[in-house]
C-alpha cells in the first residue's frame, strides 16, 4: 500500500496530536504498509507502539499486538480510546462475560488494534477465528522475549513461529528496546522474518542523567534523593521481596506515599498497587524486576536500584522506564562492594556451569559500569555496540541540555552522568598497580596458569588459605605486600587495571586474569599509571539541565485539574496530557483552540473532550496571575541569564575557584586536578554565573572578547556549537563559555 507523507502525518496530528515523527518511525511504518516484515529496535520513549498504531488507521483490517503484560495492554487499549481509536484486548483479567461483546466487535470488524497474549493465541480454535478477521498485521512487542539469550527469555514466545505457518502470507513486526546483535539474529531465526530491514535507532536516551552513588545509609540517601524532589514519581528496583516491603513501609512512615510490588503479591495486589501508582495515588513503587515491563507511565521522573542489577540488559531495560515523556530524568544506582559479593553467591547456586560463567560475565560488565571513571553513557551505548560521540541525540534535547558540548579534542562528555558532571578524583596508582600486576605475573610463573581476581587479592593481603598454600603461592615474593589496602579496595584497583588493558580477564576459563603486553611493559618500564578514586556516597545534583521552563504555580494546577478529569475516568492522569503537554501550557498561555492544538499532543478529540477545561484554568489563572518571560530561551542576544546564588555553586567548580583566586591560570589548575583545560573554563563559567568575580579581561584578549560577543549576538546564546563553528574554531569552547558567562551576567 503507497500512501504520501501527507496521508500519514493527517492521522499524526489528528490523532495523536504530534507534528512529526520521531527518527525512524515513518521508514517503518512505511515498510509495514508496503507488506514488508519488519524488525525495529527502539528505545524505551522512542516511539514504537507508533509504528504499528499509526499504519492501523490508514488501511483496512485487523492489526494483531502479541504483548507479554496483561498492564501493557491495558494501558495502551485506554490511551487509543482516549484518542478515539477502536482498539480492545482480551486475556485472563477480563471477568465471565466482557469477552463476549469484545468479541462480537471482532467479528463484525469493529475494531483496528486487538492487543493479546502470546498465550491466549495459541489456544485452540482462537487461530481459527482470527483468520475470519482479516489480519492486516501481526505486531511481536518485546520481542527479545522469543531468544533464550535474550534477558527476559519467554518459552510460550517460542511458539508464535506456528502463526507464521498459518498467516504466510501477513505480515510480521517484531519491536524491542533491547537486544544485543546475538539476540537480534535470533529473534530473525525464531519469528521467521523474511527478508526483513532491521531498524535500530540509537540507544542513547539524552534525556536521563546517570549516576551511581556509594551506599553509606543507603535509606537516608534515598530519602533525601526523593524529598529533593518534590511531586515527582519514581521506582526503586531492589533484589529482595522482603526489600520492597520494608522500604515501602519506611518511606510511607516518612511521608512519601509507596506500596511494594513482587510477584509474591496475589494478583488483585499487585493490580492494585501498579494502578495507584499509574494514577498517581502514591509517588514511589518499590519493587523486584517484576514490575514495570511495557509500563508506559511517560512521568516516571527517577528510577533507583537499591541493589546491584544481574546485568546491563536489564539494567538499560528498567532505567529506561525513566523519562519515557522526554523531559529531564534521573537514575541512580545505589553500589558497594559487597554487592559483587552477594550476587556471587547466587550465581554459584546456578547448577549449569555454562550459565554460571554466563552470568558472572554479565555481572563483571555490571560491575565495570558501576565502577568506571569515564563517561557511564558511552560505556553503556558500547556495550550495544554503538558508539558514542559528543554530538549524538543534541538536536533532540531541549536547548540548555543541548548546549553543554565539548572540544572535539576533549575526552567524551555527556553532560549526562555524574562522571562527566563531576568528574571522580584521581590518584597516582603506580606502585599498587605495579604489586597488583607483579602478583599476577609471579603467580603465572610459578604455577603455568592464571587464577582468578579473588585468589590475587588473597596473595597480595596474605591470606593463609588452603588454596595459597596448596599452590605454594605464599612463597611468592608478593604474598603479603598489600596490607596497605583492603581487599574491597584491592578488587577495585584490580578491576580498574583490566578496563585499562594492562590484564585480560577470560571468562571462558573460570574468569582468570592474565597480564596483557600492555601490562607486561608498564611493569618493566614502571609506567606511571593514574587510578580513580571510588565513587562516593554523595547526593546527586538536583538541578536538571533541559527541564521545560514554566509557570510553576500555573503547571501544579493544570495538574490537580489533569488529575481530577483522569478520576472520574478512571484512567491515570498522563492519558489525558502528559507532562511535556502541561508544561508546554504553563509556558505559553493558549488562550485559544488554535493555539491549544498546537501543544504536543493535542489531537481533535482531545482538543474537543478537554480544551475548554484547560483554556479555562489557563484564562483564571492570567487573572489574578501575570504572564511569566522565561529567561531560559537565548536564541537571540537579548536574553536575559538566570539569576544563581554563590551557594548553588558545585563542590568541584569551588576547588577550581579556590585555585584560581591564588593566581594560578587555567592549564596550571588543569594540571593540578587532572582534568581538562576545557573542564576548568567551565567551571570558571559556573563561578561567573553566581556571582564570583572573575576578571575574564585576563583570560580572553580584548579583540576575541569582541569577535565571540559579536557571534553571541548572531548566533543566540543556547548556541555554543554554533557560535565555536562560525568562528572558524579560531576559539575554543573554554573562550566562548567564558565570554558567554560574562555577556549574560551583565
Amino acid at each position: 500500500m503507497n500512501v504520501t507523507r501527507e496521508q500519514l502525518l493527517a492521522p499524526l496530528k489528528k490523532v495523536f496530536g504530534f507534528d512529526s515523527f520521531r527518527p525512524l518511525q515513518e521508514e517503518i511504518i512505511r515498510d509495514t504498509l508496503a507488506g514488508k516484515d519488519v524488525f525495529a529496535v527502539l528505545p524505551t520513549g522512542g516511539g514504537k507502539s507508533l509504528c504499528f498504531q499509526l499504519p492501523a488507521l490508514v488501511r483496512p483490517g485487523l492489526t494483531v499486538v502479541v504483548s507479554p503484560l496483561i498492564a501493557l495492554m491495558k494501558d495502551q487499549v485506554d490511551a487509543l480510546q482516549a484518542a478515539g481509536v477502536a482498539a480492545t484486548f482480551l486475556n485472563s483479567s477480563l471477568v465471565a462475560g466482557a469477552s463476549t461483546p469484545r468479541l462480537r466487535g471482532l467479528h463484525n470488524g469493529e475494531f483496528k488494534l486487538l492487543y493479546v497474549a502470546p498465550e491466549r493465541l495459541m489456544l485452540s480454535g482462537f487461530l481459527e477465528d482470527l483468520k475470519k478477521w482479516n489480519v492486516n498485521l501481526f505486531a511481536i512487542d518485546e520481542a527479545h522475549c522469543v531468544s533464550e539469550w535474550g534477558h527476559d527469555f519467554r518459552p510460550e514466545y517460542r511458539q508464535l513461529k506456528t502463526v507464521r505457518d498459518q498467516f504466510p502470507n501477513v505480515p510480521f513486526m517484531a519491536l524491542t528496546a533491547t537486544a544485543t546483535e546475538r539476540v537480534r539474529a535470533d529473534i530473525v531465526k525464531q519469528l521467521q522474518l523474511r527478508e526483513s530491514d532491521c531498524f535500530v535507532a540509537s540507544f542513547n536516551r539524552p534525556n536521563l542523567t546517570y549516576r551511581v552513588a556509594a551506599k553509606s545509609g543507603s535509606y537516608e540517601q534515598i530519602v533525601s534523593f526523593i524529598q529533593a524532589r518534590k511531586g515527582e514519581n519514581g521506582i526503586i528496583y531492589c533484589q529482595a521481596r522482603k526489600t520492597t516491603e520494608d522500604l515501602a513501609r519506611k518511606l510511607s512512615e516518612d511521608g512519601i506515599k509507596s506500596l511494594p510490588y513482587h510477584a509474591g503479591l496475589t494478583p488483585t495486589e499487585r493490580s492494585t498497587n501498579q494502578e495507584k501508582f499509574l494514577r498517581d495515588e502514591i509517588r514511589v513503587v518499590c519493587a523486584t524486576i517484576a514490575f514495570g515491563m511495557g509500563i508506559n507511565k511517560p512521568n516516571v521522573r527517577f528510577v533507583i536500584h537499591y541493589d546491584l542489577p544481574k546485568n546491563i540488559e536489564g539494567y538499560y531495560q528498567e532505567t529506561g522506564r525513566a523519562g519515557r515523556d522526554g523531559l529531564p530524568s534521573e537514575c541512580l544506582l545505589m553500589f558497594s562492594a559487597g554487592d559483587r559479593v552477594k550476587q556471587m553467591r547466587f550465581i554459584d547456586e546456578k547448577p549449569n556451569p555454562q550459565e554460571r560463567e554466563v552470568a558472572r560475565a554479565q555481572l563483571e560488565q555490571m560491575i565495570h559500569y558501576a565502577e568506571i571513571g569515564s563517561c557511564r553513557r558511552e560505556f553503556l551505548l558500547g556495550y550495544f555496540g554503538e558508539t558514542f560521540s559528543v554530538n549524538d541525540g543534541r538536536d533532540a534535547l531541549p536547548r540548555v541540555l543541548a548546549d553543554q558540548q565539548v572540544s572535539p579534542t576533549e575526552a567524551v562528555n555527556c553532560a549526562g552522568c555524574d562522571n562527566c558532571l563531576s568528574p571522580r578524583a584521581t590518584f597516582d596508582g603506580t606502585t599498587a598497580a605495579q604489586k597488583f600486576l607483579s602478583c599476577v605475573y609471579r603467580i603465572r610463573e610459578k604455577s603455568g596458569f592464571g587464577v582468578g581476581v579473588n585468589h590475587i587479592i588473597e596473595v597480595l593481603t596474605g591470606a593463609d588459605t588452603e588454596k595459597v598454600r596448596k599452590f605454594g603461592h605464599h612463597e611468592l615474593s608478593t604474598y603479603n605486600i598489600g596490607g596497605e589496602h583492603t581487599r574491597a579496595e584491592w578488587g577495585a584497583i584490580g578491576r580498574e587495571l583490566i578496563r585499562l588493558g594492562f590484564l585480560f580477564q577470560n571468562t571462558e576459563k573460570f574468569s582468570t586474569v592474565e597480564i596483557t603486553n600492555a601490562g607486561l611493559a608498564a611493569l618493566k618500564s614502571r609506567q606511571k599509571i593514574t587510578l580513580t578514586k571510588p565513587v562516593a556516597p554523595t547526593e546527586p545534583q538536583k538541578h536538571r539541565a533541559g527541564e521545560i521552563a514554566c509557570d510553576e504555580a500555573l503547571f501544579e494546577t493544570l495538574r490537580a485539574l489533569r488529575k481530577q478529569l483522569a478520576d472520574e475516568r478512571s484512567l491515570p492522569s498522563y492519558i489525558i496530557f502528559s507532562d511535556v503537554a502541561l508544561r508546554q501550557m504553563a509556558r505559553f498561555y493558549p488562550t485559544s483552540d488554535a493555539e491549544f492544538s498546537r501543544i504536543s499532543g493535542v489531537g481533535d478529540k482531545k482538543l474537543r473532550e478537554f480544551g475548554e477545561q484547560f483554556l479555562g484554568a489557563i484564562t483564571e489563572h492570567l487573572q489574578t496571575n501575570a504572564r511569566q518571560i522565561f529567561a531560559d530561551d537565548f536564541r537571540s542576544g537579548s536574553g536575559v541569564a538566570p539569576v544563581r546564588t554563590r551557594s548553588q555553586l558545585s563542590d568541584t567548580a569551588r576547588e577550581t575557584l579556590h585555585f584560581f583566586q591564588q593566581g594560578k591560570t587555567i592549564p596550571e589548575i588543569a594540571n593540578i586536578r587532572s582534568l581538562k583545560d576545557g573542564t576548568i573554563s567551565s567551571h570558571l563559567e559556573e563561578a561567573i554565573l553566581v556571582g564570583e568575580n572573575i576578571d575574564v579581561d585576563s583570560l580572553v584578549s580584548s579583540a576575541a572578547r569582541t569577535e565571540i560577543a559579536a557571534a553571541f549576538q548572531k548566533h543566540g546564546f543556547g548556541n555554543l556549537g554554533g557560535v565555536v563553528e562560525s568562528l572558524g574554531g579560531k576559539y575554543d569552547y573554554g573562550q566562548c563559555r567564558l565570554v558567554r558567562a560574562a555577556l549574560q551576567r551583565k
